[in-house]
């Protein structure tokens, strides 16, 4: 057994599949409209692992912009070394994203970001 995928809701899907493309090199697949629903839908690819998909759909409704709350709480992003999370994470904040913590080692000893990217989808990078 695998996980094939995760999704995650988004306001704005062209925005969404510009960040992951372009801070995470994800490949983006062609889009996805359901005319009777009007969700759209994106898959998105990265070198490895699961795909995750954003979508969107008239009717959403905001959630509470918070990490403490049962459900969903981040993504993270393995980037291959500590160097590499340090570039990534000062791209991301020179672009204005809220950095949450980091670069840091915590206490279970991942050396990681914590951020708000795209929408405020809160996203780690780790080694």
């Amino acid at each position: 057994m695998r996980i094939d995928h995760l999704a995650i809701h988004v306001r704005d899907l062209d925005g969404a599949a510009k960040f992951f493309k372009e801070y995470f090199g994800a490949q983006v697949d062609e889009t996805y409209h359901n005319p009777k629903t009007g969700l759209r839908s994106n898959f998105l690819k990265l070198d490895e692992g699961p795909r995750f998909e954003i979508m969107t759909r008239p009717g959403l409704k905001e959630q509470p912009s918070t990490t403490m709350c049962y459900g969903y709480t981040h993504m993270a992003f393995a980037v291959g070394s500590e160097a590499a999370v340090d570039e990534l994470t000062e791209r991301l904040r020179a672009d204005g994203y809220k950095i949450l913590s980091g670069p840091r080692v915590t206490g279970d000893g991942y050396y990681e970001t914590s951020l708000l990217g795209w929408e405020a989808i809160n996203i780690e990078i780790t080694v």
